[in-house]
């Protein structure tokens, strides 16, 4: 019998999303979670473009609220936040092959993205990343029609559960947890 997860609904350009996967990870909890990524801003270029005036400032408050919701978290301002999808369609391609390999490929992706700034959109960095999760080059010609479908069914259930933002879990019960919450709310949600 398999056991069921908790669905975790994530997008890469989201630091709170970065903040609670990470605070999943110490809880020693992950491995208890389907991560699920999907595009709460799909509008986002492809190559990554640097965010100035508005954008900027807002992106700079996004950070800062982070660093006060999680303070010691290793993150710094990025120029800008890409388009996700290929680093989800990248993803999924390596969750399905090796779940291990494609959670590594995941935690890295963050960290490439809210530590170093890398635009997260280039298949050069994502090859990169691929490699650093320990994948082969040729995992990068996973990805297609299959990795767009299960994308897109992952964007459809996080639709229909009428949350409209991320990050948010979901348990094998139906209870949600929305936002990078506090350690002791996690711990009480996988009680």
């Amino acid at each position: 019998m398999v056991e069921s997860r908790t669905l975790l609904y994530s997008d890469f350009n989201c630091p709170f999303c970065y903040a609670l996967h990470e605070r999943l990870h110490e809880e020693h909890v992950l491995a208890r979670c389907e991560w699920r990524g999907v595009q709460h801003a799909s509008h986002l270029p492809r190559p990554m473009k640097p965010w100035q005036g508005m954008l900027g400032a807002e992106l700079r408050h996004e950070v800062t609220v982070v660093q006060r919701l999680a303070p010691g978290l290793p993150i710094a301002l990025p120029p800008g936040k890409p388009n996700t999808k290929p680093a989800i369609e990248q993803a999924v391609a390596l969750l399905q092959r090796d779940r291990p390999q494609g959670m590594s490929f995941v935690r890295e992706t963050y960290r490439a993205f809210w530590c170093d700034g890398k635009d997260i959109s280039d298949p050069e960095v994502l090859r990169h990343l691929v490699e650093q999760a320990g994948g082969s080059p040729e995992g990068m010609d996973l990805t297609g029609a299959a990795s767009c479908q299960v994308a897109q069914e992952w964007e459809s259930a996080w639709h229909r559960t009428g949350q409209a933002g991320v990050p948010l879990l979901v348990s094998p019960e139906g209870d949600l947890l929305v936002g990078c919450v506090p350690s002791d709310q996690i711990r009480q949600f996988f009680a």
